[in-house]
């Protein structure tokens, strides 16, 4: 067993992975920034599970707050109605990307309120939270107080809008007492922030004193929440409501979800909302005295010609009409191959385009049909298999090409670096075409003497394509069952080959037909788009 053999081996015995996305805020309809990061923690639980790896994968709504009964207002509805409808787009939208996650949870269910109840309680009691009068600038949009060094030019960073200075009496969760300690927990383990300039610029907010947090709205002008439960009067504020889904959606305390995978939490999450995510959120569980979460995986934003999607500016891409013009699994690749994670990408039609064509059809489905259709003419689709002489004398293995990028690819989407995980795929597609014009099948062909030397170049060629197919299963699910199909290897429903298994080179047998090839990817002609 070689060394690649020995690492799949040890991370199948690495059990149980848990991804979530953030619950999704439902003032407005799905995007294409919630299509991504679903899709990021989509890629990264089916690669685990190619790993060998059980896993959980939770997305869902988050349903409280100033916002939802502004935006049930507009619509001359109630806050339970909209959040209904609005939620349902959501859940909707999981099957049109592919996404298989486990559980999709509401922050209206009442489970979870049950949970959050329950979580303030224990810190209530515990004397961590604290009745006091605060006077402090607001912003409506983000629904949370903040401190004038936190301000640009005087106005939110995220909305652009002037905060209104409030006055009221509330409910505060003792930050401040835990500061130290989540500096320590975060450069004692340096893994818990990923990319690491998320770690940084949290430890660069922490350098300032931590101010304690107002955790209640009163009812007196906020009912839409989850009532505190020591204090009629108020109800919960809007993070501290949401972040404890990650908890309720497992069955916490004594759910057995809870006790296999809570350890193993990794969150997605985007830039705007590392503070609640890595601050708050660990902090709120240090003080409940639960069990820290493994990581946070930090992206970028999606821009759309150089800006920021916005409702304000009308840029808003529906990730439902790119779908519907490009195909699913194309979609998946671009989102997934155009951002490196941690950094913004642009979103332009010139761009999926381009790499619809050059990538998908050129590359990877160019080479595929290249491949048996040479199969089919000159051996009727059937498979001769490899003569291990020739394949030696003549250096025609692509074996070990198959094992770097398999372990490449295992490496780098280890650390959600999915873009470098496609480059190893398509390092690997691109060696198998300059393979193909070295050995220039068709001449050999002419000649029968070759037909050995033939058939040892073709079965090399379509075990790369087995690869291939295996390691695309993550980010194009659809295009990775299509593979298989096609050379009879797929296996019942939307099972998946392990990288166990992948890496064991030789499991297109002899004398298995082969079908014809379909175009995977059909070029789209510039010239009408």
């Amino acid at each position: 067993m070689n060394d690649m053999d020995m690492d799949i081996k040890q991370n199948k015995n690495q059990d149980r992975h848990f991804f979530s996305t953030p619950i999704y805020y439902v003032n407005a309809k799905p995007h294409l920034g919630h299509a991504y990061t679903s899709i990021a923690a989509d890629a990264a639980t089916r690669f685990k599970q190619i790993q060998g790896c059980k896993t959980f994968f939770l997305t869902g709504t988050d349903e409280h707050g100033d916002k939802i009964v502004q935006a049930a207002q507009k619509e001359k509805t109630s806050p339970k109605e909209y959040a209904d409808k609005i939620s349902k787009l959501f859940k909707d939208l999981l099957p049109c990307l592919n996404i298989k996650n486990n559980y999709f949870i509401r922050t209206t269910d009442p489970d979870h309120i049950k949970v959050v109840k329950d979580i303030l309680s224990k810190i209530y009691e515990s004397g961590d939270i604290y009745f006091s009068s605060y006077e402090g600038l607001y912003c409506f949009g983000c629904e949370r107080f903040y401190q004038e060094r936190e301000l640009v030019d005087g106005k939110c960073p995220d909305h652009g809008t002037e905060p209104e200075k409030i006055k009221e009496s509330n409910y505060f969760f003792k930050m401040s007492k835990y500061q130290e300690w989540l500096i320590n927990h975060i450069k004692t383990n340096p893994d818990f922030i990923q990319p690491e300039q998320y770690k940084n610029e949290i430890l660069s907010f922490l350098k300032e004193p931590l101010e304690d947090l107002c955790i209640s709205r009163p009812k007196t002008r906020l009912t839409w929440g989850i009532t505190l439960p020591f204090d009629d009067d108020y109800v919960t504020y809007v993070w501290f409501d949401a972040l404890v889904n990650y908890v309720s959606a497992l069955g916490y305390p004594d759910g057995q979800l809870f006790k296999e995978f809570w350890s193993s939490a990794r969150h997605f999450v985007a830039k705007d909302i590392i503070k609640p995510h890595g601050i708050y959120w660990p902090i709120m569980l240090k003080a409940a005295g639960i069990e820290i979460y493994q990581g946070l995986n930090v992206h970028g934003f999606w821009n759309i010609k150089g800006s920021k999607m916005s409702k304000s500016i009308g840029n808003v891409t529906d990730p439902l009409q790119v779908i519907d013009t490009f195909g699913l699994d194309q979609f998946r690749y671009f989102l997934l191959k155009e951002m490196v994670f941690g950094l913004d990408a642009n979103f332009t039609q010139e761009t999926i385009i381009s790499r619809i064509n050059s990538d998908l059809a050129n590359d990877l489905g160019n080479l595929f049909s290249r491949v048996l259709s040479m199969n089919h003419r000159y051996f009727k689709g059937r498979v001769q298999g490899s003569d291990p002489k020739i394949e030696k004398d003549k250096n025609l293995s692509l074996a070990s090409d198959a094992e770097t990028a398999i372990d490449d690819f295992q490496k780098t989407m280890s650390v959600c670096a999915f873009n470098r995980g496609l480059e190893a795929i398509w390092k690997f597609i691109s060696k198998m075409n300059k393979y193909i014009d070295t050995t220039a099948p068709w001449t050999l062909a002419k000649d029968e003497a070759n037909i050995d030397e033939l058939a040892t170049i073709l079965y090399n060629l379509m075990e790369g394509l087995r690869v291939i197919s295996c390691l695309i299963y993550p980010i194009m699910p659809q295009t990775s069952l299509k593979m298989q199909k096609t050379l009879c290897l797929a296996k019942e429903g939307d099972n998946f080959y392990t990288l166990e298994e992948t890496a064991s080179w030789g499991q297109i047998k002899k004398k298995t037909i082969i079908a014809k090839p379909e175009i995977l990817f059909p070029r789209i002609d510039t010239g009408k788009k």
